[in-house]
């Protein structure tokens, strides 16, 4: 078997570990569970360290489970958080672990027919008939108001300079959690917690439920919250998160996103954000850093994460798409994108709204008349002529051009491009 431990220490995904985790893993393959909370209808790439966290667990030959948190997202947990979350309904409930199911099915093998095949479980399911009565004589008994105090996502909020303190819905949290593992532990056999490293203090609930309760040993391991080199936080852009969901983060736009970030940080992801090995990746770190210039590590590092989240045929037209605008693209190109790639591309470029029914228009009149990409159609005419204008992406030198409705993109847009670098899009109407 693959070191599980040994493989996260060298790419730099643990932050804690409880003593005895490396060694019992070494002895066969054992089960250990994520949590989510599913508090949206998509994962984002915040929650991606301890998915691949997961993903290397099973390629060590270990079994994984995905735990859903269809109960404690009725609650929120409050590690890290300012203020109480927002108590979601069933139905929201129930369309969200459905969404971030099929997410999980990227990463995770969960069809096979190998004994280690990866486990989705919903508390929910074990905690939905659970009573009230039920709940404060067998399990809130393990555990004392004292240890509950004492860890710092309570101390934490309890000390706040916030009016509103803490709920006791939020204090009975890491109950429910705790309880999580201890059915893992007495249902499948799960003798192991991963995390991020602000769920510490709850995982550790668990283990010391599981010795109190069952007499046993559980184990805990936490990956660290993943920063910006630059002090930023990671996976933030001006628009929020990155999701993993195609219809919130285009892939064009997901591809960009691993694309432009710093060199110290591409080092750093590539080591969390894909599997490829040890060499492979300090090969690809020596090859960059003679030329940095041509950002081969963030390419690689965008390629392999791309592909895993989104498949080969969205990061191939990423990689297109990519070329739009630098003016090495062709019209064929330019055409075979679909309209949301095609938004993502030119987001925030002018725009102008020209009437279909005016179609077709001389092309100086379309330049300067109807839409303001010249101020006058004697400048468009000499930039015309000079071979400086392009129509979704090729060029125009003959001022007597007709724009007709055959050059409409998706039956909506005609891309103008003025020189090298300014773009407009024209919104046909």
């Amino acid at each position: 078997m693959k070191n599980f431990v040994e493989e996260l220490k060298w790419r730099g995904m643990i932050h804690d570990i409880m003593p005895g985790t490396e060694e019992m893993l070494m002895k066969g393959p054992e089960a250990a569970y994520v949590g989510i909370d599913p508090t949206g209808d998509s994962l984002h790439i915040g929650h991606l360290v301890s998915i691949m966290i997961l993903k290397h667990f099973q390629a060590c030959g270990h079994k994984p489970y995905a735990l859903v948190g269809g109960a404690t997202g009725m609650i929120g947990d409050p590690s890290m958080k300012s203020q109480e979350r927002n108590l979601l309904d069933n139905m929201t409930l129930a369309h969200n672990v459905s969404c971030i199911k099929a997410q999980l099915s990227r990463f995770l093998d969960f069809e096979s027919d190998a004994p280690n095949k990866a486990e989705l479980v919903n508390n929910y399911d074990w905690m939905k008939d659970y009573t009230f009565i039920d709940f404060t004589r067998d399990i809130g008994k393990m555990i004392t108001v004292n240890y509950m105090m004492a860890k710092d996502s309570v101390k934490k909020r309890l000390s706040s300079e916030s009016r509103e303190g803490m709920s006791f819905t939020e204090f009975t949290y890491q109950l429910l959690q705790g309880y999580d593992f201890v059915y893992l532990y007495e249902n499948h056999g799960v003798k192991l917690q991963l995390g991020g490293a602000d769920q510490w203090g709850n995982i550790t609930t668990g283990t010391e439920m599981i010795r109190r309760r069952c007499g046993g040993e559980a184990f805990a391991l936490t990956c660290p919250l993943i920063t910006k080199a630059d002090g930023g936080k990671f996976g933030k852009t001006e628009k929020g998160n990155i999701w993993l969901d195609a219809e919130r983060t285009s892939p064009y736009q997901f591809y960009q996103f691993w694309l432009n970030v710093s060199d110290a940080d591409a080092e750093k992801y590539i080591k969390i954000f894909t599997m490829l090995d040890r060499e492979t990746i300090e090969a690809a770190i020596a090859e960059h850093a003679e030329d940095p210039g041509q950002r081969r590590l963030q390419k690689l590092l965008a390629k392999e994460i791309t592909i895993m989240v989104h498949g080969q045929a969205e990061y191939d037209n990423a990689v297109a798409a990519s070329q739009m605008l630098f003016g090495n693209s062709t019209s064929e190109a330019l055409r075979k994108l679909d309209e949301r790639t095609f938004l993502a591309v030119f987001d925030g470029v002018p725009t102008f709204d020209v009437e279909k029914a005016k179609l077709p228009m001389g092309i100086l009149d379309f330049l300067a008349v109807e839409t303001s990409v010249f101020p006058s159609k004697a400048e468009a005419r000499k930039m015309v002529q000079g071979n400086g204008v392009s129509i979704n992406k090729d060029k125009v030198a003959d001022i007597n051009y007709q724009i007709s409705e055959s050059d409409i993109l998706d039956g909506k847009y005609i891309l103008v491009q003025k020189g090298k670098k300014n773009y407009f899009i024209v919104n046909v109407k």
